[in-house]
């Protein structure tokens, strides 16, 4: 059984648990979108220690204006403890974290938190980009791809709403729901904890409503950058 098999395996036994129960199918990864091939999300492993943290490390200035924190200031994890926490969220069925991989490269992160079932039927998103590819279009291209996973595809979590909230001077990030069509809830005041205070953040939603057609195909047919090309 692949990582991403155990996964939907573990959502469903949290449903189970919750008196939720439904049949997953389980994929090999969420597939890419037609056309790009070489870009896919697939969950972090223990194997990618090196990779990651060299894609991660370089890119510390680049990311520190936007990086949460824990205001009162938790003790590290390791790598390893990092994964084992995840697969520990995977089978509590409470949050997932992808790898984004461009022709089998690591080229970014993007995560999957807060999942809420029961009426609310939610998460929140958060996701960063290697600077060397940025503007290449993969932000979009991987919320696209989880949000469809997430909120319609038989083999998610069937969630009802995803959130994004992005700090207000983060226009690049401020692009990626909005390629996507996602709906302005305003600004909230102290959200989320960044640079070792409480800021304000915007915030926008994904009710699954929303989607008549994959959000893969908003990306292809609208307007901004083409997924996977410079």
């Amino acid at each position: 059984m692949s990582v991403f098999h155990s996964l939907l395996d573990a959502l469903h036994q949290a449903a189970v648990q919750r008196g939720q129960a439904r049949s997953f199918i389980m994929p090999d990864r969420l597939g890419p979108v037609a056309g790009h091939g070489d870009f896919a999300l697939r969950p972090l492993l223990l194997d990618d220690e090196a990779e990651w943290g060299r894609v991660r490390w370089s890119n510390d200035s680049w990311l520190a204006p936007w990086e949460s924190g824990d205001p009162e200031g938790g003790a590290g994890l390791s790598f390893a403890q990092w994964v084992s926490r995840m697969r520990q969220a995977e089978a509590e069925g409470s949050g997932a974290v992808f790898a984004m991989v461009f022709q089998t490269a690591i080229v970014g992160q993007i995560s999957l938190g807060a999942i809420r079932y029961g009426s609310m039927r939610s998460g929140m998103v958060g996701y960063w980009v290697d600077r060397a590819h940025a503007g290449h279009g993969f932000a979009p291209l991987a919320l696209a791809l989880l949000g469809d996973w997430a909120l319609h595809d038989p083999s998610g979590p069937r969630l009802h709403r995803l959130e994004v909230a992005i700090l207000p001077e983060n226009a690049r990030s401020l692009r990626v729901p909005a390629k996507l069509g996602m709906r302005s809830e305003g600004l909230r005041p102290g959200y989320m904890f960044v640079r070792g205070g409480w800021r304000d953040h915007l915030t926008f939603s994904l009710l699954a409503d929303d989607i008549r057609t994959p959000l893969v195909g908003r990306l292809r047919s609208g307007d901004g950058d083409t997924p996977g090309k410079a």
